[in-house]
């Protein structure tokens, strides 16, 4: 089951892949603040349903482990860096965990992060232009997730040491009043 909590703030490129946990948890509430969307999703039914509701039109399936790198660790690593590294996307981020177990980490209105723990069953939505970043856990090293989009898949990351500010960043920022 999902736990959102804030950040310790202690990661370090050799233990990012830990809980973080600084003891603080997060309300539901505190992330509808910021646009972020959890759902608990047992079947494919309604998985379906609120890909309709929501105007998903595409959806793919992508496996980050060890193995899904043909066991290339310096690949594998390169990678997990990669998504680690924070970043925005100009389109709605949706992942559904069907396998294993992820971390979401997300900026709230004061900079901080928090830090989402996903297992399967969950979904979490991202909205267009919020900053945030994604690693696997230590523990399982392994996610199968699920990610619709509204038009063609795409992922392309905007990172937030380039300092570029897309249309989809500067609304988040206004609508959020970040």
């Amino acid at each position: 089951m999902v736990e959102f909590y804030f950040h310790d703030n202690k990661d370090t490129l050799e233990n990012f892949t830990e809980d973080h946990n600084s003891g603080e948890p997060v309300s539901f509430d505190q992330l509808a603040e910021i646009g972020v969307i959890y759902k608990y999703i047992t079947t494919q039914e309604e998985l379906d349903a609120l890909a309709t509701e929501r105007e998903y039109k595409n959806r793919d399936v992508v496996t980050l482990n060890l193995p899904a790198f043909n066991n290339d660790i310096d690949a594998y690593n390169a990678k997990m860096q990669q998504f680690y590294k924070e970043h925005y996307h100009e389109d709605e981020e949706i992942r559904y965990i069907a396998e294993g177990e992820g971390y979401f980490d997300v900026r709230d209105k004061q900079d901080r992060w928090i830090r989402a723990k996903l297992s399967p069953y969950d979904l979490l939505i991202l909205p267009a232009g919020i900053y945030h970043r994604f690693t696997l856990t230590n523990a399982a090293k392994h996610v199968k997730a699920v990610r619709l989009f509204k038009d063609e898949p795409k992922w392309e990351a905007i990172n937030r040491d380039t300092g570029k500010n897309t249309e989809a960043r500067e609304l988040y920022a206004k609508t959020i009043a970040v």
